[in-house]
């Protein structure tokens, strides 16, 4: 297998744009890719970074509704109006010309990743701009116009593969994927997430484990506000790597939503830039585990557009590329200086948030009175036995 990998990146992207004071703002795209080029990680041996195109309506439509796909496009054309029912033209998913282009560009860098992996033309694939996870197949949501994630999935089975793993670390539970493959045992979808009792979609419970044919499919870890670090990495250890190795992914599809971060001004989670870099490493390890390495991470959520999203998002494109960043790097002062120019202050000044993303494994035992350790056991017993796991032991 090739050890290339391909991260998409292009200008173009910076399209998908709902408009001044929208959370989703393109910037935090711009500053990402800005910051790792100023690292180093956009060159080098084995490394290409390659734009995107927007895939056609029938790419679209091995995941949307045809109906749908229509709406978007006619929202897209200047003075279009938007479909409540569709969730086009609400405060989440406002209409802007040229929407459809836009958000099937973002489908297009993660299919084109995807299938690089597939081939063996790139061993890992990044697509910053995707994770759209909240996209439903007839209907906007959470930012999400198309479900580029699913999209690449479907695209992936449609090439041979027989058993793909989608692992969701955002704040927000990864519905729009889920749903998308509820009856279908051939997807794996794991999602970490704050509990829908406090934070929007409202799902994403341990009881929610597959639909008929594909029960133990979805495996769901909601997790309590205000879950920090420690918590957080117990979460991902006591779930993600038993169920990575029951269900033997040939492909694993990861979204690196970081707005679980505790600064990230619309969830509540408490979890660092160092916590998050370390869940990265432990998809990417599982995936070169129990997939021969073939890795396709994506972006999603993460609002605190300066402090938070371009370092997050650097060290997951510089663990893709095998050239970790050191987290007591200081930020180049070019890429401050454009803070600067842009925000009028300056980013934090190192890659880190100066923690040590520490966590207690699942196998030091279990805790009755933490709050966590009731939550993931919770996730364990609905979902386990149906994967062939112990709930107690694995």
């Amino acid at each position: 297998m090739s050890a290339d990998v391909q991260v998409v990146w292009s200008p173009a992207l910076l399209g998908y744009d709902f408009g001044d004071g929208h959370p989703m703002a393109p910037l935090r795209l711009d500053l990402t890719m800005r910051l790792a080029d100023a690292l180093g990680l956009l060159d080098g041996p084995g490394m290409r970074v390659v734009g995107a195109e927007p895939v056609t309506d029938a790419v679209l439509e091995t995941v949307h509704e045809a109906a749908y796909v229509a709406a978007v496009r006619a929202a897209s054309e200047p003075g279009g109006a938007g479909d409540a029912l569709r969730g086009l033209g609400t405060a989440d998913d406002p209409v802007f010309p040229g929407m459809h282009e836009a958000a099937a560009r973002v489908v297009g860098g993660s299919v084109d990743v995807a299938m690089a992996v597939w081939s063996g033309e790139a061993e890992h694939g990044v697509n910053l701009t995707g994770g759209m996870h909240h996209a439903m197949p007839g209907a906007a949501s959470g930012f999400c116009v198309y479900n580029d994630a699913a999209v690449a999935i479907r695209a992936l089975l449609a090439a041979g593969a027989e058993r793909v793993a989608y692992v969701d670390v955002d704040a927000h539970h990864g519905d729009g994927v889920q749903a998308v493959f509820w009856d279908d045992p051939r997807v794996l979808t794991v999602s970490v997430h704050e509990s829908g009792h406090t934070l929007f979609p409202g799902t994403g419970h341990p009881r929610e484990t597959g639909g008929p044919g594909a029960e133990g499919s979805a495996v769901n870890v909601a997790l309590p506000a205000r879950t920090s670090d420690a918590g957080w990495l117990r979460a991902i250890d006591a779930v993600v790597p038993p169920v990575l190795r029951a269900f033997r992914p040939q492909v694993v599809v990861s979204q690196h939503g970081c707005d679980a971060h505790v600064e990230d001004p619309i969830t509540n989670l408490d979890v660092s830039i160092d916590a998050g870099r370390r869940a990265v490493e432990m998809v990417h390890a599982l995936a070169h585990e129990v997939a021969d390495g073939r890795w396709v991470a994506l972006g999603g959520g993460g609002y605190a557009v300066v402090d938070v999203v371009p370092r997050a998002w650097a060290h997951v494109i510089a663990e893709a590329v095998h050239r970790p960043v050191d987290p007591g790097l200081r930020l180049p002062e070019a890429w401050q200086a454009e803070v600067v120019a842009r925000y009028g202050r300056r980013a934090p000044a190192r890659m880190t948030d100066g923690v040590d993303a520490e966590f207690r494994p699942w196998s030091a035992g279990y805790d009755p009175a933490d709050d966590v350790d009731r939550a993931v056991r919770a996730t364990r017993a609905a979902v386990f036995p149906l994967l062939g796991l112990d709930p107690e032991l694995d």
